[in-house]
Order: C-alpha cells, then structure tokens, then sequence
C-alpha cells in the first residue's frame, strides 16, 4: 500500500516535455522565466486548474491542453497561476515618502499650469494595493477636494484585476497603512469574524484597472502618465526583456515624469541620457 501511495504521487508530475513547454510559452508571452527550479512552484499551482478541470493528473492535464485542443482555453489560466502576485499596502515605503514628501507639490503645480489632472500608473499593480497606495498618499498630500489626480492600475492576469477592482482585502494587509489613513480609506466588516476590510469608495472611484501585458510589442493605450510604478516584476524577465518593456513604460511617461522601480531593479534602467536618478530606484526622465 505505501509503494501504491509513493507512486500516485511520483506520478502527479508534469511531463518534462509539457513543463518545458510551459516554460517557453509563459516567457514568450509574460516575460516570466521559469527554471527547472520553478518546475515544483509550477506543478503545485497548476493542480488546482486539474482539479476544477475534473482531471485525472498533471500528466492528464498536460496531454489535455498540448495534445487534446485545451491551450487557447486554459492559458489564460495558466498565466494567473504561475505569475507571482505578492504585494503589500505601502511596500517599499521610502518611496512613498519621496513622493509625499518632494514630488506631489511640484506635480500639483505642473498639473494646475496645464489644466490636467496628475496622472498615476501602477503597471504591475497585481490585486491592487499599490495603486490603492498611491490614492492614499496623494489624497493625503492632496486632499480629495485638491488638485485632480487619477491613477491606473494593470496586470496580465486577468483575475487579480477583478480582485483589484472589488478592493477586498484581508485584515492583516491593513498592518503597514498608517492609522491616519486606515481611519479615513478603510472600511472594516461590522462582522468582525469576517477579518477584511474594503477600500472607501471616494479612493475606489480615483482608480482604474485594465489587462496589460508588459511584454505586448506595444501598449493599446494614449495615456501620458506623470508618475509610472513598475516595481519587482522586472527581475522576473531576462535581460532582453527587461530593456524592451523600460523602453514603452518611458515612451508613456512624460518629460520630467518619474519612474519608480523595485530595490533590486535599479540596474535595469541604465539610459543616462534619458534618465536621472534621484533617489534608490526612482528616475526622473529628461529627455
């Protein structure tokens, strides 16, 4: 019986053929790498496509979506499994600071002398509490009745967009947002079992989110943003990739716009001609 046991498990496996596909259709599309190190990380997610699927196993599922017509169906799926979607209220807070502290006031004073809102993107913006974030600290600085500002969140999976947009979160996400904005943007269930809070909807209507895919050859979108967020999603791509996806996040950013990187990711954007640093991972672009 234990023998019987180790081998349905040994068998729960992907093909190496199937993963190896996988691998290349996701970094052909996303950008992602998936190593042979991620082959696990892999497998443990995709079992729950097989199980809502009523699939026998990895093995079955593979043959299903390369051998029995199931791919157009199933990568979207694929793609929200496999693509990492950590994220935190006020991650990284020093460059919210930054922005509160030396950068709003001289966007609110652009935006007033050209009669345009300040404009805001969140460009790997997951379940969207990066983008609900940036509400945050510029209605704080701002006021909501202050200088316009609107912002836009995106994502290539499609799923944490929707949990984005209905801004439901649980109450432990809710420990790095200062009190003073807890108090003002967040709304706990009265049910204290329920243990989640919810966006307010005054912060709710300032933001947007859409499906983007960072490694499209080019962006289906005419906005020009004053402030671009682009943080720990790079480190996924390879290098190639990483150039190509700066080069269209700068050709939507304007003159004197900032562009905002994770820590790890400063190497990234190299372009001295174009970009000037002004602090860990944040670049102003000049040209």
């Amino acid at each position: 019986m234990r023998h019987e046991a180790l081998a349905s498990v040994t068998l729960d496996q992907l093909a190496e053929r199937h993963f190896v596909e996988i691998a290349r259709l996701v970094e052909a599309h996303t950008g992602i790498r998936l190593p042979p190190s991620k082959r696990t990380m892999v497998e443990g997610r995709l079992r729950r496509r097989v199980r809502a699927l009523g699939l026998r196993d990895l093995e079955d599922y593979g043959e299903a979506i390369f051998s029995r017509g199931l791919l157009g169906a199933e990568f979207v799926h694929v793609v929200d499994c496999v693509t990492t979607n950590k994220t935190d209220f006020f991650r990284e807070p020093q460059q919210f600071d930054l922005l509160r502290q030396r950068l709003l006031q001289g966007l609110a004073a652009r935006a007033a002398r050209v009669g345009a809102p300040i404009k805001f993107w969140s460009a790997a913006a997951s379940i969207g509490a990066e983008a609900y974030t940036m509400a945050m600290v510029a209605a704080d600085a701002l006021g909501l009745d202050g200088p316009p500002f609107t912002i836009l969140g995106t994502d290539i999976s499609t799923s944490v967009i929707a949990a984005a947009r209905l801004a439901i979160y649980p109450s432990a996400m809710a420990e790095p947002i200062p009190e003073s904005c807890r108090k003002r943007y967040l709304m706990f269930a009265r049910d204290a079992a329920r243990e989640e809070f919810r966006i307010a909807p005054e912060l709710r209507g300032l933001v947007n989110f859409a499906q983007l895919n960072l490694m499209d050859e080019r962006y289906e979108r005419d906005e020009i943003f004053d402030v671009v967020f682009c943080r720990n999603v790079l480190i996924y791509f390879a290098k190639e990739a990483q150039t190509a996806v700066i080069e269209r996040l700068l050709s939507h950013l304007r003159v004197g716009g900032y562009l905002m990187l994770g820590h790890s990711e400063t190497m990234t954007a190299r372009d001295p001609e174009r970009l000037r640093q002004i602090a860990p991972s944040v670049f102003e672009k000049v040209r």
